[in-house]
């Protein structure tokens, strides 16, 4: 894949938004008790937009913020883990390349039994629920493999508890931020190729 000047603008401009989200109360939005993040949603929109590099860029961008955030403006003690890379940039470089690959793969099985418009919004929700999967997933279980004591200790609570507490975690958090990632990335990538007139 080519990195257009066109492109290389579009990668700046959502990984700029990343950081924003990150660096921002507007990373999250309440839902009842919990709050789900939006933080990853610029790279999926850009993995589908421009392709597997341009999302690449984008979690790069992200994880990296995360990592300096960690280190410089940390908001919770157990933001600590975030310094390592395998938790805050490995599963943020793997969400942009699920997220293209899975909307490709659907857009190929569902492009001949449903009208392009249809096939595009399949396609779209199965990207955003896969790329917020591996979000979710991979930063918590990468904490679980890697730092579960550390995180149990900062919690204040029983390091043969800390698995529990880290997979709930993934499921009060994970249900809502797939349902937000799934309105807000199909509302904009519809609203982009109308904008752009791209065929995706």
């Amino acid at each position: 894949m080519k990195l257009t000047t066109r492109r290389l603008a579009v990668i700046g401009m959502l990984g700029g938004i990343s950081i924003l989200l990150g660096a921002t109360p507007l990373g999250f939005i309440p839902i009842g008790p919990t709050k789900a993040t939006i933080m990853h949603i610029p790279v999926i929109i850009g993995s589908i937009m421009e392709g597997p590099v341009a999302g690449l860029l984008i979690g790069l961008i992200f994880g990296v913020f995360s990592m300096f955030q960690a280190a410089v403006m940390p908001t919770s003690p157990v933001q600590i883990v975030f310094l390592d890379p395998l938790v805050a940039v490995l599963p943020r470089v793997l969400i942009g390349l699920v997220a293209y690959y899975s909307y490709a793969a659907v857009r190929k099985l569902t492009g001949s039994i449903l009208s392009g418009r249809k096939s595009v919004i399949t396609a779209t929700v199965g990207a955003a629920t896969l790329g917020t999967l591996t979000n979710t997933v991979g930063v918590l279980g990468m904490i679980y493999i890697r730092h579960a004591a550390v995180f149990a200790e900062k919690l204040g609570i029983d390091p043969n508890t800390v698995g529990v507490a880290i997979w709930g975690t993934a499921v009060t958090n994970g249900i809502p931020e797939i349902i937000v990632a799934i309105l807000i990335v199909t509302a904009v990538v519809q609203a982009l190729q109308k904008l752009t007139q791209k065929e995706l």
